[in-house]
């Protein structure tokens, strides 16, 4: 049986984000906003929404129950302020918010008392997805085999 933790978590990400796009519809406002405070320009990826979903799906897998403050800090960076220190700056808590409703209410994710949790219904979709990858990168490395 093949489990999330097993694959790379970049190509779980990518995987999982195209099944998400066939799923969830785009909001109108991605080509508008930056992922934090700490960018000067928003994202040049097209697909981007659908990265960050993927990738919180898996922080929440991973580090649930977490909340929306961790996980804007999980997203965060170095804030340039001129000649001073840098100091770390939070991701964007409007997008996490957005996304973990549409993810609420597709019932891959729940909320309880100290954060958000996966549900098993999330869980089947990041195991089928480390499976598709699984089978992608077996040739490529031989390690991931045993679990295919």
């Amino acid at each position: 049986m093949v489990n999330f933790k097993d694959v790379p978590a970049e190509s779980l990400i990518i995987t999982l984000s195209s099944e998400l796009a066939k799923t969830f519809k785009e909001p109108t406002w991605v080509n508008d906003v930056k992922t934090g405070e700490h960018k000067e320009k928003g994202s040049t990826q097209d697909n981007w929404y659908y990265i960050r979903m993927g990738s919180i799906l898996r922080k929440i897998a991973t580090y649930g129950p977490i909340g929306i403050e961790k996980l804007a800090a999980e997203y965060g960076g170095k804030v340039d302020r001129g000649s001073q220190r840098h100091h770390a700056g939070k991701g964007s808590r409007k997008i996490l918010r957005y996304a973990l409703i549409e993810l609420e209410t597709k019932g891959l994710v729940k909320k309880e008392k100290k954060g958000r949790t996966i549900t098993p219904e999330g869980l089947k979709i990041l195991n089928s997805a480390s499976l598709k990858v699984v089978n992608e990168l077996k040739e490529t490395i031989p390690q991931l085999a045993k679990y295919a």
